[in-house]
């Protein structure tokens, strides 16, 4: 049984972290607000060049643009993005899990984005081209590199597809892991509404009559389809990172709620060995008396 000067240093160790869960989790919490206010900021571009894509697509002839038909080889390139940091719960586990259950046929060639997908790679033993370092908050100027790789592998027909497993952050306590298919770009979700990774309906109507596009439609969509992929990738990149500090913010709450509960079990247990060895202190000190009477 432990002793009371045992049960006091433990009293303080785990008084000490909690004291450092509760400072990462505010720290996470003020990092989650700004993902997902940057995530947020990015609708309504996001939203207009879909609606731009969606007339392009109207008027320019159908199979246009590359990006439009599979490649002609059997290879699949997959974007694997995930966190840099642990201490975020489940959150990379259950991202990878979703990888290693998703049925991908052919070779699979990897790009990363995060330490921790480099190290699921490698521990996987899969045939990584690249990882690309981008720095928190993310930047579009940073995330823009890995879109223009993808495109650039895609375009030489070696691979059929391009698919990016990601978190997709829903609110605070739901994050599902989720595989995308990046290229080709499917002409059915075209102008679907992005918000956090789902797609929305939106009305079929787009007022074509809105829009004229000059030298023509097809040079236009040379231009912005690109950046359709490119600002897709970016956003997949903001709802891994609002689904990272997210995690790490309710797992730090939950590691300070538990140190606070082991605490009052701590404390309790403190004290009810001290009350026995008062207890029992009476009564030797009863039991000397009466010997002496």
């Amino acid at each position: 049984m432990p002793s009371t000067r045992d049960i006091r240093r433990r009293i303080k160790s785990v008084k000490n972290t909690a004291q450092i869960t509760k400072a990462m989790q505010l720290v996470a919490a003020a990092k989650m607000k700004k993902a997902q206010d940057q995530a947020s900021n990015g609708r309504a571009y996001a939203e207009m060049l879909n609606k731009v894509l969606v007339n392009l697509k109207e008027q320019a002839e159908e199979g246009i643009h590359p990006f439009f038909s599979e490649g002609k080889g059997d290879k699949t390139l997959v974007l694997l993005i995930a966190s840099d940091k642990g201490l975020c719960g489940a959150l990379n586990t259950n991202l990878f899990k979703k990888l290693i259950t998703t049925q991908i046929e052919g070779h699979v060639d990897y790009v990363t984005i995060g330490k921790k997908a480099v190290q699921a790679i490698n521990r996987l033993r899969r045939n990584l081209l690249a990882d690309f370092p981008i720095k928190d908050p993310a930047k579009f100027a940073e995330v823009r590199a890995v879109g223009r790789f993808v495109q650039d592998k895609f375009r030489t027909g070696e691979y059929k597809k391009v698919l990016v497993v990601f978190n997709n952050f829903i609110n605070t306590v739901t994050i599902v892991p989720t595989v995308e298919q990046l290229l080709p770009v499917n002409p059915v979700t075209l102008g679907g509404k992005r918000d956090f990774g789902h797609l929305i309906e939106t009305p079929a109507a787009t007022a074509s009559s809105e829009y004229t596009f000059e030298p023509s439609a097809a040079v236009v969509f040379e231009t912005v389809l690109p950046q359709y992929v490119n600002d897709t990738v970016y956003q997949m990149v903001l709802e891994s990172r609002a689904s990272e500090h997210s995690s790490r913010m309710v797992a730090m709450k939950n590691a300070t709620d538990n140190a606070k509960q082991m605490i009052k079990d701590l404390s309790l247990e403190y004290n009810k060995l001290r009350q026995a060895a008062i207890t029992n202190e009476l009564l030797e000190i009863t039991t000397a008396k009466m010997a002496l009477e």
